[in-house]
């Protein structure tokens, strides 16, 4: 897997700002790791009840990260 990208970012997520792309790239994560974190963030019910255990590593970082971003919304979906 190689390390997030702007450009690799903007498909995940669409428009970032540099602080934020900056952020998820420190992580050192995959574009992979960043849509599964988007998927959690986004859909965490869904993906519960496909019996997929809870982010781990990179892809927890990307949660807490996107959280943050994304307000308390995030969290009630």
């Amino acid at each position: 897997m190689s390390p997030l990208t702007r450009e690799a970012i903007q498909r995940v997520l669409g428009p970032v700002d540099n602080a934020l792309a900056a952020e998820l790239a420190a992580t050192g994560a995959s574009e992979e790791e960043l849509a599964e974190a988007h998927a959690w963030v986004n859909s965490d019910e869904a993906l519960m009840s496909d019996l997929r255990p809870l982010p781990k590593g990179r892809v927890a970082q990307l949660v807490d990260i996107l959280v943050q971003i994304e307000g308390p919304a995030a969290e009630d979906d």
